[in-house]
């Protein structure tokens, strides 16, 4: 038999996310506190982008859409987020459950 025609399983990427725990699994609190620092730190990293943007001519906001642009990023912080994001909530909440798990 030739071993170059047996199947060969799927490795995964290896830039790949590592295996999220089953939800039930998780602590809640802990989960949430991971996404919102990632959710934070995304915003953190949007809101360059939108320094150099003047405010738009056809639709301008006026005053108020400079006072309220960082609340718009924010909110696109939170929903990059929430659709996956960058994977630095995994790697947080493993962190914070070790940090739990340690004697004081």
């Amino acid at each position: 038999m030739d071993i170059a025609a047996l199947p060969v399983p799927p490795q995964p990427f290896a830039h790949a996310p590592a295996p999220k725990p089953a939800a039930d699994a998780r602590d809640m609190r802990a989960w949430e506190t991971a996404r919102d620092f990632e959710a934070q730190f995304v915003s953190v990293l949007l809101q360059p982008m939108f320094e150099g943007t003047g405010e738009d001519s056809a639709f301008g906001g006026g005053p108020g859409e400079n006072m309220f642009r960082s609340l718009l990023v924010e909110q696109y912080g939170r929903e990059m987020t929430k659709s996956g994001g960058i994977g630095l909530a995994d790697a947080v909440y493993r962190e914070i459950l070790k940090m739990q798990e340690e004697p004081k």
